[in-house]
């Protein structure tokens, strides 16, 4: 082989060389692409949970004897096919979970194909500029609002009706193409002849006109429960409230967590039917 032969032969080698490595890197670069669209695809939806301390009440761990339902709705559900995480915290309404920068963060995070499932009124009741918590919202499911000043966020602040607000995170959500379900409060343990207080003429009346209005899933939690407990009656639902009429201890939270599931299952076209799990 003379000289000129070996260095176009040495030269072929190179030429192919560089063609087998472009083709490979491209090769990698294909399996890379459909790998991130492949995780992508797969990324499981989450449920968002928000609302006051029935739904979570202080940090989620029972360590004042007190539990939110949401605490335990994880349970229900295949977690390998969808994320729960709950948001919820005590002493907020539906305006300071709002004002507090709560739901922002909720927001952020929030995709397509997740679900967001709400749970405000226990606190909305309270004074709109009082020194203590100043958490109130205005009664009702008008447009209404009122200036006020925040002596807790030391600033003005324009209060609307507590149906604005669940309005808001109804629209919120529908424009992140996420689901929303909005549930009535949960009833405090409060008896008259025999049968639990509702929440008709109120909070749980005013959740289902905007869960109607708005054409979103509606769960009447605080008619459900009631009927459970007057099953199980006054005397054995007592023990579920050590504390006070409203916060629910372990036992009580998961049996409301239990219900909230069951009415899950009952909702039009069934939204959770591949994440929940059997009933035990």
């Amino acid at each position: 082989m003379n000289y000129l032969t070996t260095q176009m032969f040495a030269m072929s080698f190179l030429i192919g060389s560089c063609y087998v490595n472009l083709f490979k890197s491209f090769l990698f670069i294909i399996v890379i692409t459909c790998t991130s669209f492949s995780l992508e695809r797969k990324e499981k939806p989450t449920l968002y949970i928000i609302g006051d301390s029935t739904v979570r009440n202080g940090e989620g761990s029972g360590s004042n004897g007190q539990w939110g339902w949401g605490s335990f709705i994880a349970d229900h559900f295949d977690t390998t096919k969808l994320k729960v995480e709950n948001d919820a915290l005590g002493g907020r309404s539906s305006r300071t979970f709002i004002t507090e920068g709560r739901w922002d963060k909720v927001l952020a995070k929030l995709k397509k194909g997740d679900f967001v499932i709400m749970q405000f009124g226990h606190n909305d009741g309270g004074p709109l500029d009082d020194t203590a918590r100043a958490r109130g919202s205005i009664r009702g499911t008008g447009n209404d609002s009122k200036e006020i000043y925040n002596p807790i966020m030391k600033k003005q602040e324009v209060v609307y009706t507590y149906g604005w607000y669940m309005r808001k995170y109804v629209n919120d959500t529908k424009a992140k193409n996420a689901t929303a379900i909005i549930c009535s409060p949960i009833p405090r343990n409060e008896w008259e002849n025999n049968k639990v207080k509702r929440s008709d003429d109120s909070y749980g009346g005013w959740a289902k006109q905007i869960a109607e209005t708005e054409g979103v899933y509606f769960i009447d939690l605080n008619n459900r429960i009631a009927e459970r407990y007057e099953v199980l009656g006054s005397t054995r639902v007592a023990t579920f409230f050590p504390a006070d009429h409203t916060h629910t201890n372990k036992e009580g939270a998961i049996l409301n967590a239990q219900i909230v599931t069951e009415e899950m299952t009952k909702l039009k076209e069934h939204p959770f039917k591949k994440y929940l799990l059997p009933p035990k």
